[in-house]
């Protein structure tokens, strides 16, 4: 499903070069659940960005789904994204004036679902994390946990067969962590391909298999 072979970063600032991944190499299968973990500047966001198209590599091939995608322009990037990925956040990243259901709609819109189907899929979506009774609040009126239902909600809304999490249980207790991580386990037994940042082991654990980072590279 994903493929990097040989994948670089480079920012340039000024005459300052900071190389953020060099020479990334690796596999993801078709229904795999992967964690990537390692400390701060690691190249955990970078590599997730790249794997996202959500930034380009300065080197190397990716292929995602049989698509080569390391030179497709930003655009082309937009649409892979929103036929093939999902993205859950941190910090959930909700449109704080939009209700619940208005966040989940908002990808079927842009991929030009006809209202029937957004109302058949918002509703089966809402349903499927448990808060469909709060289907007219607004980010504000919900607790963290149900925020990352929502999004959660939201980053299946076009059925991606991805779904990438960066740190999905980062600003939640203990117990909403918990039920976020019961809902990708049940993805992932269903079939969906899923990708995950954490800093937790204990998270990680629940993964399949864990990519380690250091500076850059893939250490184990």
């Amino acid at each position: 499903m994903i493929e990097l072979q040989g994948i670089t970063k480079v920012y340039q600032t000024g005459s300052q070069s900071l190389e953020a991944l060099r020479g990334i190499s690796l596999k993801i299968k078709k229904g795999e659940f992967i964690s990537i973990m390692g400390p701060s500047g690691s190249g955990k966001s970078t590599l997730m960005n790249i794997i996202g198209c959500l930034d380009t590599p300065t080197a190397g091939e990716y292929v995602l789904d049989s698509d080569k995608v390391a030179g497709l322009t930003f655009d082309q990037l937009a649409a892979v994204r929103n036929r093939k990925i999902g993205f859950v956040f941190q910090n959930f990243n909700l449109l704080p004036y939009a209700t619940a259901w208005e966040n989940i709609e908002l990808p079927m819109l842009f991929d030009g679902k006809t209202s029937r189907r957004r109302r058949e899929r918002i509703t089966e979506l809402l349903n499927a994390v448990g808060l469909y009774d709060w289907r007219d609040h607004r980010p504000s009126e919900l607790s963290g946990g149900q925020q990352q239902r929502i999004a959660l909600a939201r980053a299946l809304a076009n059925d991606p067969p991805i779904l990438l999490a960066d740190e999905p249980t980062g600003n939640l207790d203990s117990k909403s962590g918990e039920e976020i991580m019961a809902i990708l386990a049940d993805l992932w037994r269903v079939g969906r391909t899923i990708v995950m940042v954490t800093h937790n082991a204990h998270i990680a654990a629940e993964s399949e298999r864990t990519i380690n980072l250091f500076d850059g590279q893939v250490l184990s």
